[in-house]
């Protein structure tokens, strides 16, 4: 039987996904100097369990709230800017999810997000996405504010620059999945791969695009071109657990 894939582009994410990826953000967010804007986060004391429905789901929550952790600066002037925060019926503790689905909901250009089959609503996660539509044009007038006082082409420029450059960096690493070698073989897995257009290489060296290589020291991991990332993770392959990110 398929394995469910949590959807991944431009209609927003399950209510779970922003519940985890709030936790994760909330222990990872950095704090505020004296004289910069501050938010309210509630006690960070300890930190909040997190379940995850499967790997799928465990990624795409880390990859919202380091999203989130990368425009903290940005989000937060647009909230205050706006007049959006403080709001007295938004407790402290769930300021962490009000920037993360700020974050989306940036990202989606102020769109409304689909809500999922079969997905379980949270009450607190519907609370502050219709208080966020109410405010989305006010929302969209203070991003517009901050990238004009800042001179900024698009938001990128608020990425603080050690993230920058890790990212590119990071971005230019080819990436490793796992054969689960108790699901698929390798021969399978390259008989597929090739089915779709891939070509296998003998090393990265010689990567060009839909191309890929076998690890020389471990035979059940397959290297691939970075920019490959996105369109390996909806393959079946990837949607069935038998290729595994590592």
């Amino acid at each position: 039987e398929k394995r469910a894939v949590t959807q991944i582009g431009k209609d927003g994410y399950p209510d779970s996904i922003y519940i985890n990826a709030a936790k994760i953000f909330q222990g990872l967010r950095t704090e505020r100097s004296s004289g910069k804007i501050l938010l309210r986060y509630g006690d960070t004391s300890e930190s909040p369990a997190v379940a995850f429905k499967d790997e799928q789901s465990r990624r795409v929550s880390y990859e919202l709230a380091f999203k989130t952790l990368k425009y903290q600066d940005l989000l937060e002037e647009m909230l205050v800017d706006s007049k959006v925060y403080p709001c007295y019926s938004i407790p402290d503790e769930l300021t962490s999810l009000l920037v993360v689905m700020l974050c989306d909901l940036q990202d989606r250009k102020f769109q409304n997000r689909k809500i999922f089959a079969e997905e379980e609503l949270v009450a607190e996660v519907q609370e502050i996405g219709d208080y966020l539509y109410s405010y989305e044009t006010k929302l969209a007038a203070a991003l517009a504010r901050c990238r004009i006082k800042h001179d900024a082409l698009s938001i990128e420029y608020f990425v603080p620059e050690a993230i920058s450059k890790q990212e590119q960096r990071t971005s230019a690493l080819p990436i490793c999945f796992w054969i689960n070698t108790f699901k698929i073989s390798l021969e399978d897995v390259i008989r597929d791969l090739e089915m779709k257009g891939f070509t296998k290489v003998e090393s990265v060296s010689d990567f060009d695009h839909y191309t890929y290589a076998v690890d020389q020291h471990c035979q059940d991991v397959l290297v691939f071109p970075s920019s490959l990332k996105e369109e390996l993770l909806n393959l079946d392959l990837f949607a069935d657990c038998k290729l595994l990110l590592q």
